[in-house]
């Protein structure tokens, strides 16, 4: 039995004989590419990031590790309560979500297998993430595990913003895996208030919002710096001297590291946030083109 909510949803009150909208934005499209990574990723080099970075290439490595047993858990918390959107329009959008988080974790697996045979711990990684989502789910409510999932969304989305405005942050991933993550970051772009309106859909609390906004975002920096960390302790590079202190040096002066992006992700804690606060409505159009229009850069790669 499908596990429901005890609050009332918080919706206008209908002005005609349709439902009330539920959705923040009505002309959001959400399509599925069935895209294909397969050969583009099949000669990646250990150290693929740009010029052969260490810690960046470690820490692609470890969030591209995490993908597929997350977005399965996103479907997994969203879908709980597809059959309470009333709204024609979310319910699309919904299966949009469902269908690029599907996507991207397939994409990532086959990503995880090439790294695990270039010897980075993705394997290990995706089974830690499975066993901690799983009991997750065990141990608390649907409302909080779609409150994690909108939260998450958020942090994807704000990364995803930052892949997308600035050419550096795309060019450090490397020529292979470049690609890969801005794709990723067009697609949590166009979808990254669908989990938020579906929360709000079905009267999730305010304060269960905020409360696991405050874990997630601590949760993640911690078990990325623990997992990154790890990582290169199993690399024989790590210990080439020179070699970790000049990739420290580059990625603390990256965009990532900056307190621009740590306040974006706190926003999210904000009483009358939401996503689409954030306009990202021109920057997807370019990247739709850019990589997806007749001549776009991964149009090839898209199943006929």
């Amino acid at each position: 039995m499908e596990p429901v909510l005890t609050a009332e949803p918080i919706v206008a009150e209908p002005t005609t004989g349709e439902p009330p909208s539920q959705t923040s934005d009505p002309g959001r499209v959400v399509p599925t590419r069935r895209i294909s990574f397969d050969e583009t990723l099949a000669n990646l080099p250990k150290h693929f990031a740009g010029d052969g970075d260490l810690i960046m290439s470690h820490l692609a490595a470890g969030l591209s590790s995490t993908f597929p047993e997350g977005e399965e858990f996103f479907i997994r918390s969203v879908r709980r309560y597809r059959d309470q959107i009333t709204d024609p329009k979310l319910k699309r959008q919904v299966a949009g979500f469902i269908g690029q988080e599907a996507v991207h974790g397939r994409e990532h697996r086959v990503m995880n297998a090439r790294l695990d045979a270039l010897g980075y711990p993705a394997s290990a990684n995706e089974k830690r993430v499975k066993r901690g989502l799983g009991l997750q789910e065990r141990l608390t409510s649907a409302e909080a595990c779609l409150a994690h999932t909108a939260a998450v969304e958020h942090i994807t989305a704000t990364l995803a913003e930052l892949i997308l405005t600035n050419a550096d942050v795309r060019a450090s991933f490397g020529p292979e895996v470049g690609p890969v993550f801005t794709w990723h970051a067009l697609e949590e772009s166009e979808h990254k208030a669908v989990a938020f309106d579906v929360y709000r859909a079905v009267g999730g609390s305010e304060r269960e919002r905020v409360r696991m906004m405050r874990l997630t975002r601590w949760a993640f920096v911690v078990s990325t710096t623990l997992q990154v960390g790890a990582s290169l302790l199993g690399d024989r590079t790590t210990y080439q001297r020179g070699r970790l202190r000049t990739s420290w040096r580059r990625f603390k002066a990256s965009p990532i590291m900056q307190r621009e992006l740590w306040d974006q992700l706190k926003d999210y804690e904000r009483p009358d946030f939401h996503p689409d606060d954030s306009d990202t409505t021109e920057l997807v159009a370019t990247w739709r083109a850019e990589l997806f229009g007749d001549t776009g850069t991964l149009q090839h790669l898209l199943a006929g």
